[in-house]
């Protein structure tokens, strides 16, 4: 039997959708490239090694090493010692073909983290006042009819169920995702990224000691990092695993084949 094909993303859903992500992978690499000057992250007021939760370093040379939580491990070629960005081994907490840019400046590294910011920022309201406009925003969000849907979807993810529960364009571990991103991290890890500028800390103080100070805004903003990348490769996984060209053919040209079990 044929599926139903039908017209689901717009082509300003698909743009900001490219560009958020495009944007996301770049503030990573430059936020990586900024960590590599400070490698460590403090849970504190102001830098103190008695609160040190994570630290990337090179004890002696040709040794890298991590430590979290008092537990250090020997990372060499991985973390702390590693790709110094000019064909050669450095100590250096995260290598250079991760970061932007790939050498070791802290400069350029908040230049480029300062301009793909902007460009998160913008094509996430875009895409936040295009889906409002449209209701595919109203769609997006958890609804209290969606809780008791949550377990039943997740069997079905786990192959422990044969059909999902009944859902609409998106279903309720989905909702969920893009509840949590949309409205808590992303807002979380902008606000928290200007917690650590130093002139918006000089303009609004409050704001960064509302995080616990600037070494806890870092921890917080770093944490909030990993939360959103968990978001998306867990997003890549469901991509995979539920029909990843019908999903890309779906935010390239916006045609998505519907599943036996959508509507």
């Amino acid at each position: 039997m044929e599926r139903k094909a039908v017209y689901r993303h717009s082509v300003a859903t698909r743009a900001t959708h490219w560009l958020f992500f495009l944007a996301f992978l770049a503030l990573v690499s430059s936020g990586l490239q900024i960590f590599n000057a400070a490698p460590y992250l403090d849970a504190s007021d102001k830098s103190d090694p008695a609160h040190r939760v994570l630290s990337i370093e090179a004890p002696r040379d040709g040794v890298g090493t991590v430590t979290m939580f008092g537990r250090t491990f020997v990372t060499t070629g991985w973390l702390g010692w590693t790709d110094d960005g000019m064909g050669g081994k450095a100590p250096r907490a995260f290598p250079g073909w991760i970061t932007i840019p790939s050498y070791q400046d802290l400069a350029d590294g908040r230049r480029w983290h300062l301009f793909f910011a902007w460009i998160m920022i913008v094509s996430g309201i875009a895409y936040i006042i295009w889906g409002f406009a449209r209701g595919d925003l109203q769609q997006l969000v958890l609804r209290r009819e969606d809780l008791p849907k949550l377990w039943p979807m997740q069997l079905y993810y786990l192959r422990l169920r044969k059909e999902p529960p009944p859902h609409g364009k998106y279903n309720p571990l989905q909702k969920l995702a893009y509840t949590l991103v949309i409205f808590v991290f992303a807002p979380l890890i902008v606000i928290s990224g200007l917690a650590l500028s130093p002139g918006f800390d000089a303009w609004v103080p409050w704001l960064t000691q509302a995080f616990g100070g600037r070494q806890f805004a870092r921890l917080w903003h770093f944490v909030l990092m990993l939360a959103l990348i968990g978001f998306f490769v867990a997003h890549l996984v469901l991509v995979a695993t539920t029909g990843v060209i019908n999903h890309l053919r779906s935010m390239v040209t916006g045609w998505y084949k519907l599943g036996p079990h959508e509507a």
